[in-house]
């Protein structure tokens, strides 16, 4: 699935809708995550408080009836780089840190952490790890063999 120009519109401008319910203010004062739900059938992106408040709701076209196995991996990537490039407006909301993004399905399971937001936390977006286990293990047998 190739995300389209107008399914990133659509992801950056429900990220822009939940940065306008929490402004930048000088005193964070609301303590939250922001949790998006997906819906493989209705295409539905649903942003909630923890308190189950809905704060906004889109329709990603794309998305609709979408029956891909590895659907909710697809998505988090494309929300991980919206994210991404909202970064700016998203690490100045009005929320109390530690606070993060998590992606989950219309039953409200967790899939994944998309973005924590705290000065002493990162996530690091799992592509960039990929292989990484296995440099480190050809890394180590090289270094082991030299002696």
């Amino acid at each position: 699935m190739k995300n389209s120009e107008q399914t990133i519109q659509q992801i950056e401008r429900a990220i822009k809708k939940v940065a306008d319910k929490f402004p930048t203010a000088e005193e964070a004062t609301i303590f939250t995550d922001i949790h998006l739900r997906v819906n493989q059938d209705t295409g539905e992106l649903v942003a909630f408080d923890d308190d189950d408040n809905e704060i906004t709701r889109v329709i990603v076209e794309q998305w609709i009836n979408n029956q891909d196995d590895d659907f909710y991996d697809k998505v988090a990537k494309q929300l991980r780089k919206c994210i991404d490039h909202e970064k700016k407006t998203i690490e100045n909301l009005a929320i109390i840190r530690p606070y993060s993004f998590v992606l989950e399905n219309e039953d409200k399971e967790n899939i994944a952490e998309l973005y924590v937001v705290d000065d002493d936390t990162v996530i690091i977006d799992p592509d960039l790890m990929e292989g990484l286990d296995k440099d480190l293990d050809e890394f180590l047998e090289k270094l082991l063999s030299t002696n």
